[in-house]
């Protein structure tokens, strides 16, 4: 049964339940699986460019976070961009970034079904993903604190792992151990063609890898309308970016080619495998691959509660009589139509997923993903014009170096559009994302004048 009173979401969501949601949307199976094919990318280099990004998103998050705590009442980042890009943005953004989410959402179960397979060969790939889901669903329909207790133990089990990498790692540097590639140190990192071993042009490509290592970083901001004591709380997480990165990222990809000269690191295997298999840990890739489950369950669980909250936000203030519907918390204050709708959706395109070539899916999430640097750029277009407003006079979480940082984002995702049209996979996926708003925007366009 739905209330039928003003919906207000539960502020059940605790400190350190936002802090690892935090760190559960940077960290993701491109660090577990597809980091040795990052680092043959660009070698050493690659080190940089996550920094650099890493300073990008935390200017991009400080943004979000002033937006956020300008406003406590609006149920998500949306609701800023339709304060101060107007209806037609918030339309096209709000529904991109569910699309997103769905499409990521599809990615991951899919993968959930081939993870499976190490253990059960022979399970159909699109079991577990169904099952997960179901469990999922069940999880987030309950309470938010329930959705936050899971996140929380899932995004620990990734940061377990990768603090033992970086110790094992830094002990392995320390005794100068001889694995089957050489001598373990520092002289891995520069021995083997310099730091740029790729040259600009291989450090610039990298980028496009690095920056989708942190899609879905701005999720934080999906959770201020169900955080307890957000004036405290959010303003951490955000300010806690940085240190995420360095350690979790930087850390790891430095460790990894101190121990094996960076064009020595494993690409068809996860590189985590390849130290503790050396180290003679048989278990190593069971090990790895629960680790890399309970990442994409993680992904899914924060999709769920994504596309639940954003569906909820877009149709709360409909006009569309069957889409308003959604628009309505259950009595646990979580919205419950949004959450089905959304799992339903998911649900039927892992299915068709059995039957497509993987061809279109990979495309399909090339595209989705590619979106989300249009939706980062609207948060700070959206940041922008409320540094103009009176709201931004009383402001106690002012983004630092304003507007520059702001400019400086913009740039950095501009050069990063320049990027993606320098190779021809990542150049259709940014053509057919432009195709992909135009449309949306067209149906922004009909339904304003029914």
């Amino acid at each position: 049964m739905e209330t039928n009173e003003q919906p207000h979401l539960a502020r059940n969501l605790k400190s350190r339940h936002v802090q690892l949601i935090a760190i559960g949307g940077t960290i993701g199976t491109g660090l577990f699986l597809g980091s040795g094919e990052s680092i043959h990318f660009a070698g050493p280099s690659i080190l940089l460019a996550y920094l650099i990004t890493g300073i990008i998103c935390f200017w991009l998050m400080r943004a979000l976070g002033e937006l956020l705590l300008s406003d406590l009442d609006h149920t998500s980042f949306v609701d800023f961009i339709r304060d101060y890009l107007g209806n037609r943005a918030s339309f096209i953004i709000g529904w991109t970034y569910w699309m997103c989410w769905i499409t990521l959402a599809m990615s991951e179960v899919t993968a959930l079904g081939l993870y499976m397979q190490f253990w059960f060969p022979h399970l159909p790939q699109w079991i577990p993903g169904l099952i997960i889901l179901v469990i999922l669903l069940s999880i987030n329909l309950i309470t938010v604190a329930l959705f936050g207790e899971t996140e929380f133990w899932f995004a620990l089990i990734k940061i377990i792992a990768i603090i033992a990498l970086i110790v094992t790692g830094i002990f392995l540097i320390l005794i100068h151990f001889k694995t089957t590639s050489g001598y373990v140190g520092l002289n891995n990192l520069v021995n083997h063609g310099g730091i740029f071993p790729r040259g600009l042009k291989g450090f610039c490509l990298s980028f496009q890898m690095v920056v989708f290592s942190f899609v879905g970083v701005e999720m934080v901001g999906m959770t201020a309308s169900e955080t307890a004591d957000p004036q405290h709380v959010i303003p951490k997480a955000i300010n806690s970016i940085p240190l995420r990165i360095i350690l979790f990222y930087v850390g790891s990809l430095f460790v990894i080619m101190c121990i094996y000269p960076w064009n020595k690191v494993a690409t068809n295997s996860s590189p985590f495998v390849q130290v503790f298999g050396d180290l003679g840990i048989k278990a190593a890739a069971g090990i790895i691959n629960f680790v890399v489950i309970t990442a994409a369950a993680s992904a899914c669980n924060s999709a769920l509660y994504t596309t639940g909250r954003m569906l909820f936000s877009l149709a709360i203030d409909s006009k569309n009589k069957y889409l308003h519907k959604i628009g309505h918390l259950s009595r646990r204050q979580v919205p419950q139509a949004g959450l089905i709708v959304s799992t339903i959706i998911i649900a039927i395109a892992v299915i068709l997923n059995m039957f497509m070539p993987n061809g279109v899916f990979t495309l399909v999430s090339s595209i989705a993903t590619t979106c989300f640097l249009f939706v980062w750029a609207s948060i700070i277009g959206a940041h922008l014009r409320y540094r103009h407003s009176s709201l931004a006079l009383k402001s106690n979480f002012k983004m630092p170096l304003t507007p520059w940082s702001d400019y400086l984002v913009l740039i950095f995702l501009a050069f990063l559009m320049i990027v993606l049209c320098c190779q021809k996979s990542t150049l259709i996926a940014l053509i057919l994302s432009c195709v992909w708003l135009l449309i949306i925007n067209l149906i922004y366009q009909h339904s304003a004048h029914k």
